[in-house]
């Protein structure tokens, strides 16, 4: 259907186009033309599979309805364990900020030195591997560049562990506490991106219009970027047509145009928003009189309220508008 609806406009245009490089002159400035959208293509930030859509093709929505939704499991548990490890350094800094230590404070800091280092040693060796892995063109680089990173994320808490213990045995707590400051706030950030790459996963409309395609359904997956449903703003809905030579040189931006069409109610128009500098066919000969009537271009009108209602790719007549017509007499 949307290819017959093509080859209709096409024939339209081609239409309009011999009409107007036939006839002499339009002398009530009247002449065929036909709507075209600017379609928004709604997509999401951030990769994955589709888990839930809620529009159809031919939906209406407003601004900030919600469109469609990625599974999200792996960013829900992402959530979860930041909000867990911000409680953890909460109260740490707690601890750290009360009058006296908790009992054996040093050797609960020297068991997490422990199993930091064990995570830290297999880092490594995992490091190790896909290197020799990559170096045989097994693995991807992205693959070496995620165990790169883990490595030195197991190094640094390593670090951090020792650099606690170090802090505990001193004779002042200060250190213990500047550094029980700093984790909550890394904690709080790394939760608020965590819950920022969750809200990713839901996508809303931009603007208020129809959904004019849906180009995958839920189980499918999207790459980022990659537009799902197509959604028409009615201010995007604009008014193509051709105009001969002599009748370009009358028309100016901001002049209001009527339109008529079958079935269509009275009194629409539509203010020119375009007027091309290039004629769209040009005859390989002199420009005489007659030939400059052969020569047309491509003139775009943004619809009122009322026109904005027609549909992509409807037949229409344009016209200027009697107001407009008297002004260019003059």
């Amino acid at each position: 259907m949307r290819r017959l609806a093509a080859i209709a406009v096409g024939l339209l245009v081609l239409g309009g186009v011999l009409l107007l490089t036939t006839f002499p002159a339009n002398e009530d400035a009247e002449v065929p033309g036909y709507m075209e959208a600017d379609l928004v293509l709604v997509g999401s930030e951030k990769a994955g599979r589709i888990e839930t859509l809620t529009v159809r093709e031919g939906d209406t929505v407003a601004a900030g309805d919600p469109i469609f939704v990625l599974e999200s499991s792996e960013q829900e548990a992402a959530v979860a364990a930041a909000r867990a490890r911000l409680v953890e350094v909460e109260a740490r800094l707690a601890d750290a900020e009360a009058e006296t230590q908790r009992p054996r404070e040093v050797e609960v800091l020297e068991a997490a030195l422990a199993r930091m280092k064990a995570m830290y040693l297999q880092s490594k060796l995992n490091l190790d591997r896909i290197r020799a892995l990559h170096a045989k063109g097994w693995v991807a680089k992205a693959k070496l560049d995620e165990a790169v990173a883990q490595d030195e994320s197991n190094q640094a808490a390593v670090v951090e562990a020792e650099r606690r213990i170090a802090a505990a045995k001193l004779p002042s707590r200060s250190g213990v506490i500047e550094a029980a400051k700093a984790s909550v706030e890394a904690a709080r950030q790394a939760l608020s991106e965590a819950a920022k790459s969750l809200a990713k996963r839901q996508v809303f409309a931009p603007a208020g219009g129809s959904i004019e395609e849906v180009y995958f359904r839920p189980g499918e997956v999207v790459t980022a970027g990659q537009g799902v449903v197509a959604l028409l703003p009615p201010a995007n809905l604009k008014v193509r047509f051709f105009v001969d030579e002599p009748n370009r040189a009358k028309l100016r931006l901001d002049q209001t145009v009527s339109l008529t069409c079958d079935s269509c109610p009275p009194d629409l128009s539509a203010k020119i928003s375009f007027i091309s500098r290039e004629a769209e066919f040009t005859p390989p000969v002199i420009f005489s009189r007659e030939q400059r009537q052969k020569l047309v271009f491509l003139v775009e009108a943004r619809p009122d309220r009322a026109t904005a209602k027609l549909t992509a790719g409807q037949p229409v007549t344009v016209m200027l508008a009697p107001a407009a017509k008297d002004v260019l007499r003059q």
